[in-house]
């Protein structure tokens, strides 16, 4: 049995002025962390090996740093979209996930792993969830044990789902571990010692994963970026990406009989984070609804937005918004 192998790379700051910053120790105590609070049967001591190939940046983009004024140049030309509300389906898949990996599903539940994959497909007013989550090895006696498990478990999202989503879609079908076979013995069934699938050599990286908003939809337009690990200063692979959901999400609240809004944000490298190549939001509206009172209030909440993303930049620094 080896450890896994969680490499940590790109760019980090070894040295403010004449104080150097122990940037390894801070990645690997970071990550350790994160495993011991999210995954239960992670030993951090012995199951994970970590290996740092952090390096400094070029001299330009370190230079963003020392440039004067409150609010740093874009470190890159990039782009991001964010949109609002979540359509029923995204909700959907959403709070289940959310659900499986809650406090209080794992007490009921302990046998349940953390490695939650949701599926949603809607057809009409039909929706088809298929969900992908083992069962722990340490809490499964036998073969047949297995299977009254998974049949309670089933049990229980489909309660879920049709308690909170039933009004909204006309039948729900809930699939769970689809790959298992009864008659193939350890084979056939979703078993897992630590509860995650990183385990058996299935690799991630950053930007694989969820998008900001905590669900990947494939019909919705997409920033390319992903936003985990990169710096809340100047870096707008990070910045932009959240912001636009969070500007999207405040004119969908603020703004009455919007069916749909889509934020987009383009920064040019080395212009300030606050003013964008291009801040563009389209929104749908329902009939009967005033547009140019809609889009004043839109455009009040973009320049609100942009003039407060020194705040903004830190509360991301303070991790109160999520990034997957």
């Amino acid at each position: 049995i080896k450890p896994m192998e969680l490499i940590i790379g790109d760019r980090a700051t070894f040295r403010v002025g004449e104080k150097t910053i122990d940037v390894e120790g801070i990645a690997v105590k970071t990550a350790k962390t994160w495993f011991k609070d999210n995954l239960r049967f992670v030993d951090v001591e012995n199951g994970i090996k970590c290996r740092v190939v952090l390096a400094p940046g070029s001299e330009e983009l370190t230079d963003i740093f020392k440039r004067k004024g409150k609010l740093k140049g874009a470190n890159d030309t990039s782009a991001a979209v964010g949109y609002a509300p979540f359509s029923s389906t995204e909700k959907v898949v959403y709070e289940v996930e959310r659900f499986l990996n809650s406090e209080k599903v794992k007490d009921i539940l302990p046998e349940t792993g953390e490695d939650v994959k949701v599926m949603g497909l809607r057809k009409g007013r039909m929706l088809d969830l298929t969900i992908a989550m083992p069962l722990l090895s340490r809490y499964v006696k036998d073969l047949k044990d297995y299977f009254l498990s998974k049949k309670r478990i089933k049990g229980i999202i489909n309660n879920f789902v049709r308690e909170r989503f039933g009004s909204e879609f006309a039948k729900i079908n809930v699939h769970y571990n689809t790959l298992d076979k009864k008659t193939q013995g350890l084979g056939g069934i979703y078993l897992s010692f630590l509860g995650t699938s990183a385990e058996d050599a299935d690799s991630g990286q950053v930007g694989r994963g969820n998008r900001v908003n905590g669900v990947i939809s494939l019909n919705r337009p997409m920033g390319t970026e992903a936003a985990a690990g990169k710096n809340p200063v100047s870096h707008v692979g990070k910045i932009y990406n959240i912001l636009s959901h969070r500007m999207a999400k405040d004119i969908y609240d603020n703004v009455s009989g919007i069916k749909e809004v889509y934020v987009w944000l383009l920064s040019e490298i080395g212009m300030r984070i606050d003013k964008p190549h291009l801040a563009s939001v389209q929104i749908i509206l329902n009939r009967g609804i005033d547009e140019r009172k809609a889009i004043k209030t839109a455009r009040g909440i973009i320049e609100q937005g942009l003039s407060n993303i020194g705040k903004f930049c830190t509360e991301l620094a303070q991790g109160k918004y999520p990034v997957c």
